[in-house]
């Protein structure tokens, strides 16, 4: 028996069943667009067999071990490694057994559905993952990771993968990517410039990372104009190895204009670790605003990633570092916050800013109405918490209406799990079909047209908005 229903997240009345199994298999085989996302570059430039089970599967997807760890199980136990060089789990076999202990508090969730895909279609599995199957099921995905055939780019062209975007750090000197372009191999994988370590005055050694910054270009950060300066030196330098857009994940959507001279004095204080909570604040909506100028020199596209409270624990932060899972969506403003942006570069027709949000608050009130204007902004695809069936359903329903399909970017992934990657957009692909389906049901749409708008959301949009 399959994991999956073949119908899942289809409407349960005829018709429109029908007809998003209609529109769904004339997009299911498309190539993956994948624009923004957190795989690792060196898995495809050494492209060696991924170790074990646990580390392909648990270990690099908070979705997984941050459920367990509402259920008491720690990240220690997970294999989840601590800054302070501390006793984790070392044992893949222990890590599985834990997971597959616990992989019925994923009932009903999208990790679910992705993780049985991955099992049914990737690894041929037919059977439930839990304590009593842990093991067999370990062997088998072990067996398999050990065949040429799952070798990492082996695994992006069975993928069918056309072209994935890294997200790197602005001082990294991209040595993978080196290596990738040194190896022949004709897989496109590119690289996504991601300034938060030197545009955030609290992001840990800032000083230190803007001094770094400084040694790899030459320029004299001192200044503020030797501070930008060397970002668009940086912003070429990722041009070179691909690079189409940028990346921006701040707490809010603040953003600045301020006079040369009173931003000039704002970086030397943020430099010297002397500005205050608001003064942080301001700098960083100022660098989004000098981000977006730099992009309508360069052609990068701006993503502006939102409204995530991250580190909300301050002890796994501590014994863990970012990104481990205790991030928190929280109210976000958009029409005031991004005005000072949008009044110097918002009407430009040459610049691309996608805008995700974690508030599904303002997606109808805020978001729509200032994609469905400014043609600068274009809406980002349901973001982490809200990249489900439900999320994606909600999010075509509130914004459709005012800004249409043509002002959103189709669908991006935004996950560290490989293998999760055709299950993350079989879901997307499955979840516009049935929305689709909904409109030409009622009336709103044209059958013909939806065929044309499955296409669009599933590939074209995507494509077009990074400029790929």
């Amino acid at each position: 028996m399959p994991l999956t229903d073949p119908d899942r997240l289809f409407p349960v009345e005829t018709r429109l069943r029908d007809m998003a199994r209609a529109f769904y298999d004339s997009v299911r085989d498309l190539p993956i667009i994948s624009p923004h996302g957190h795989c690792e570059p060196r898995w495809f430039a050494e492209n060696k067999r991924f170790p074990n089970p646990a580390e392909l599967i648990v270990i690099p997807d908070h979705y997984v071990f941050r459920m367990l760890a509402s259920q008491g199980v720690t990240l220690t136990d997970l294999g989840i490694p601590r800054t302070d060089g501390g006793e984790t789990e070392t044992d893949p076999r222990l890590i599985w057994r834990r997971f597959a202990g616990h992989y019925h508090l994923f009932r009903g969730t999208p990790s679910a559905m992705w993780l049985d895909h991955s099992f049914e279609h990737l690894f041929g599995l037919d059977e439930v993952l839990s304590e009593d199957t842990a093991d067999s099921i370990y062997d088998h995905i072990d067996s398999c990771l050990a065949q040429p055939d799952f070798l990492p780019r082996a695994l992006f062209e069975r993928f069918n993968v056309e072209v994935l975007a890294t997200t790197d750090a602005a001082t990294d000197e991209l040595p993978w990517h080196q290596q990738l372009r040194d190896s022949g191999w004709t897989g496109r994988i590119v690289t996504t410039y991601r300034p938060d370590a030197v545009v955030d005055p609290d992001f840990p050694g800032f000083a230190d990372n803007v001094a770094q910054l400084g040694a790899i270009t030459g320029e004299d950060i001192s200044s503020w104009a030797g501070y930008l300066a060397a970002h668009r030196s940086r912003r070429a330098y990722f041009r070179t190895f691909g690079a189409t857009a940028t990346d921006h994940g701040h707490a809010t959507a603040h953003t600045a204009d301020l006079p040369r001279d009173e931003a000039a004095s704002l970086y030397a204080r943020a430099l010297a670790g002397s500005c205050s909570t608001d003064e942080a604040d301001l700098f960083r909506g100022q660098m989004l605003t000098e981000m977006a100028r730099m992009s309508l020199d360069d052609g990068l596209v701006m993503q502006i990633h939102a409204g995530s409270r991250r580190n909300h624990h301050a002890g796994i932060f501590a014994r863990h570092g970012r990104d481990m899972g205790f991030d928190i969506p929280g109210r976000t403003d958009y029409v005031e916050a991004l005005s000072p942006l949008l009044n110097a570069v918002g009407t430009e027709p040459d610049l691309t800013i996608i805008l995700f949000t974690l508030d599904e608050t303002s997606y109808g009130r805020e978001l729509a109405p200032l994609a469905g204007v400014y043609p600068a902004l274009t809406l980002g695809p349901p973001w982490w918490f809200f990249d489900s069936f439900e999320g994606i359903r909600k999010f075509r329903e509130a914004v459709t209406e005012t800004c249409g399909f043509y002002n959103t970017a189709g669908f991006n992934d935004d996950t560290r799990a490989f293998c999760s990657i055709p299950a993350r957009h079989d879901v997307a692909r499955r979840s516009d079909c049935a929305y689709l389906a909904q409109l030409v049901g009622t009336g709103r749409l044209r059958e013909s047209e939806a065929f044309d708008l499955a296409h669009e959301l599933t590939y074209g949009l995507a494509k077009r908005a990074y400029r790929l």
